[in-house]
């Protein structure tokens, strides 16, 4: 969900060690501010690394001088939402293509890459399909997947 800058969005830095990299990283993303004030925002990006975190997930950040940008705190509320990393094994396969499958199945997807893009599992879309979807492409060799930020109300359709 690429966002234009504007007055009620902020870019804020994350820092975590990433499962996927294997290494410290930082990830920016954009969040819709709730109360600039108090340091609430509301995530509006699908995490390409960070674990935990879901679009939706409401969360604290204040500005750092060191990193001079606002950076994240905590969570404050997660959304329901749920996150999946998914990685392209098979070269015939196209990025977007694979995309559009799991578009129809009600999924919001960013890629980064050929070979790689993450979905956002909205809390009211039945996991169970796009689970089982994700299972057959992996067992036919065409992808793999990692479940970063699992909700538990997708967690309780598998």
């Amino acid at each position: 969900m690429p966002m234009e800058p504007n007055d009620d969005y902020v870019k804020i830095l994350f820092r975590f060690y990433s499962n996927v990299l294997e290494e410290h990283t930082v990830e920016t993303m954009w969040a819709m501010i709730i109360d600039e004030n108090a340091g609430i925002y509301e995530l509006n990006s699908i995490p390409f690394y960070a674990p935990n975190l879901a679009c939706g997930d409401i969360i604290s950040a204040a500005y750092d001088e060191d990193e001079e940008t606002l950076t994240y705190k905590e969570t404050v509320s997660y959304s329901g939402n749920s996150t999946v990393q998914v990685i392209i094994y098979d070269k015939k396969m196209v990025t977007n293509d694979v995309r559009d499958i799991f578009q129809a199945l009600g999924c919001i997807s960013e890629k980064f890459s050929e070979g790689y893009f993450v979905m956002d599992i909205p809390v009211d879309i039945n996991y169970a399909p796009v689970r089982t979807k994700l299972n057959e492409l992996s067992a036919a060799g065409i992808l793999d997947y990692a479940e970063p930020c699992l909700s538990a109300a997708h967690g309780n359709t598998i």
